[in-house]
């Protein structure tokens, strides 16, 4: 069956309806994951208290630091297989779908490993508060335990929304996250297990949709089908991943030493503190949820319409894509502003906790069309293989510059706000310096040919 058979091709149609169709499942997907989190917290902070929660709470940079890298060079996964799909190239397909899969386990088995092992001490290095040190070390180690879970599902709905299948991997996250809420409930309100629990709970879900994904890509009769004899590595497969992936997996890896050096700073302010921007961060998950969105849909859009040669119409769908995704974010943003009190109280009753989660959500909520900014045209770029100048970008202003703005300002100020305000100034930095990046540079041309790949039309 040739790929261009199938309805997901994103190549023809009306480009506002294929990228929106595209789009929603995953918001309503992670609409339905941050609903999780939310309630994950929720239960965490009701029921085990609010070290708990602040136990939790300040393992969520350290967990990205150690994943990122990993899920930021399986992302090459998408770029590769998005363009050999809209391309037609169903040799070429199968080999990199089959590589994706190979390349997912061995990544999700490093993550398990190296996290177990290092990340208690990384907790010490990064000053937790002893209060909420064995609570965090017990949730942290648990969770890496079953890193591969993660990194697996991962893999398998990024191999569907590559080939324009956002419909299932909506239905898997659904399942996932009501198991997990149901989970949660047993292992800390009947089995009594815990912060250990709650992670015990987020790894059996993650297990459990990594199974019905694959199960999924198994049964499918489409060109992408995967058989599990055919799981192995590709060497120039898993070259042309790496090299499309290596970029963005850097990225999330330095970005993440930045936010560990921002949690660092957050530390230092006490439990109440870890408290109240973690309760926070569950919230501005929603924030997120159109930016994700969007991104995914602009990547697969973008690198299958010029794997195809439709220029025009990914240059359209990318502008389409980006305000639809700034907007959206936006309006999040100011909700979340005039509502925040309410939905931090919902977490702690610490006056004090509520307080600081209130202060870093008005500083930073104002500015969430920034940030979308940011990540839709870095998620263009990557689907046209340009993924290095967004590298690049965000590294310089989401770690280094944030790292030196910490370092300098908050001794000489010693305030919550300095460290709150980190994060809108490297948005805006990083959103100009892409901006001008993508009006003046033609990304379009001579870059359709995503880096390491062959051209389709070429040889097999």
């Amino acid at each position: 069956m040739a790929a261009s058979k199938s309805s997901d091709l994103m190549t023809s149609g009306p480009i506002g309806r294929k990228i929106v169709t595209f789009a929603f499942p995953i918001f309503l997907g992670y609409l339905f994951q941050q609903f999780y989190n939310v309630a994950d917290s929720l239960i965490v902070g009701n029921l085990l208290g609010n070290s708990s929660l602040a136990a939790v709470s300040s393992t969520g940079s350290l967990t990205f630091l150690l994943v990122g890298f990993f899920m930021g060079l399986a992302g090459g996964e998408g770029v590769v297989i998005s363009h050999y799909f809209g391309a037609e190239d169903e040799t070429e397909l199968r080999r990199a779908v089959h590589t994706a899969l190979a390349f997912g386990i061995a990544s999700g088995l490093a993550v398990t490993v190296i996290g177990v092992l290092l990340a208690p001490q990384i907790l010490l290095w990064m000053g937790t508060p002893e209060e909420v040190l064995e609570e965090a070390t017990a949730y942290i180690q648990t969770y890496f335990a079953g890193a591969l879970g993660m990194v697996f599902y991962n893999t398998c709905t990024g191999i569907m929304r590559a080939v324009g299948d956002s419909r299932h991997p909506l239905q898997y996250l659904i399942i996932s996250s009501v198991l997990n809420v149901v989970l949660d409930l047993i292992m800390i309100a009947v089995l009594h297990l815990g912060v250990g629990g709650a992670a015990l709970a987020t790894i059996l879900a993650q297990f459990i949709s990594a199974f019905l994904c694959l199960w999924r890509l198994v049964r499918v009769k489409e060109v992408y089908q995967v058989r599990l004899r055919e799981i192995r590595f590709h060497w120039d497969m898993l070259k042309q991943i790496v090299s499309n992936g290596l970029p963005a997996g850097l990225q999330n890896s330095i970005i993440s030493i930045g936010n560990v050096v921002v949690q660092s700073n957050i530390n230092a302010f006490g439990e109440m503190a870890v408290a109240g921007y973690g309760a926070y961060t569950r919230i501005d998950g929603f924030g997120f949820i159109p930016i994700t969105s969007f991104t995914m849909a602009l990547t697969t859009f973008v690198s299958q319409n010029l794997g195809a040669g439709e220029y025009e119409r990914a240059k359209k769908g990318s502008r389409f894509g980006i305000l639809c995704s700034v907007a959206l974010a936006e309006v999040v943003g100011v909700i979340i502003y005039i509502t925040i009190p309410v939905l931090i109280g919902a977490f702690t009753r610490e006056e004090e906790a509520i307080a600081y989660g209130v202060q870093w959500a008005r500083i930073c909520t104002p500015f969430y069309f920034l940030l979308s900014f940011s990540h839709c045209v870095s998620a263009v770029l990557r689907g046209a293989g340009r993924a290095v100048i967004p590298m690049l970008t965000m590294m310089a202003y989401w770690c280094f510059v944030r790292v030196g703005f910490l370092t300098v300002m908050v001794p000489i100020t010693q305030s919550f706000t300095t460290v709150s305000w980190v994060y809108p100034l490297t948005w805006l930095l990083s959103a100009v310096t892409l901006g001008i990046y993508y009006l003046k540079v033609d990304w379009l041309h001579g870059s359709h040919r995503v880096r390491g790949l062959k051209r389709a039309a070429g040889t097999n």
